[in-house]
């Protein structure tokens, strides 16, 4: 059986040519799930979350990765990354922190360096897209969270200044009990 929500596997070889020898850098790594298929892959992973649990278990589930339990907007345990990953932990700030956020990737990423994001849809109703107190335009407060969800010109508009989009796709994943709908993004550096 196929492992759920295999969405490194198309971008193994783009992240073997951009990695550049350095550690692939995941913010947001959870549970360790795409660290593991980077180090099945043959790469040095370095990863952070907020969650201790999460850090206590990816570290368990790959002990050849480096895990830091902190918020991704403290700052980077790395100091250069030919390959960063986002995936679903851009969502959770006010606009200005997430363009902030964004920009800090883009700094730390060497030229033609990539970031392969996911954001939440706003299609993506199981997860919070609908029917939650409202924060601001696509940003609500979601189970005690604020969560933001993007459309194309929301996800087009974050990453407008100084990313040349290599991919971008709205896709549903198998990661949860119940189809999740996001966008999938893979951007390069551009100077």
């Amino acid at each position: 059986m196929a492992p759920r929500d295999a969405w490194l596997a198309r971008w193994l070889p783009l992240i073997g040519e951009r990695a550049a020898g350095l550690p692939v850098f995941e913010l947001g790594c959870g549970g360790g799930r795409d660290s593991e298929v980077l180090a099945a892959a043959g790469h040095q992973a370095v990863g952070v979350d907020l969650s201790g649990k999460a850090i206590a278990n990816a570290r368990g589930r790959v002990p050849s990765a480096t895990f830091h339990c902190q918020d991704i907007r403290a700052p980077f345990p790395v100091e250069r990354a030919g390959v960063v990953i986002a995936s679903l932990s851009l969502h959770y700030f006010p606009w200005p922190e997430t363009e902030a956020l964004a920009d800090r990737i883009r700094q730390l990423l060497l030229p033609s360096g990539v970031l392969l994001c996911r954001l939440n849809s706003t299609n993506d109703r199981h997860f919070g897209a609908s029917g939650h107190p409202r924060i601001d335009d696509d940003y609500y407060m979601v189970d005690g969270e604020p969560k933001r969800f993007f459309d194309r010109a929301a996800t087009q508009r974050l990453f407008a200044r100084d990313w040349r989009a290599l991919s971008l796709d709205e896709r549903v994943i198998d990661r949860y009990d119940q189809p999740k709908c996001v966008w999938e993004t893979v951007l390069e550096r551009a100077d």
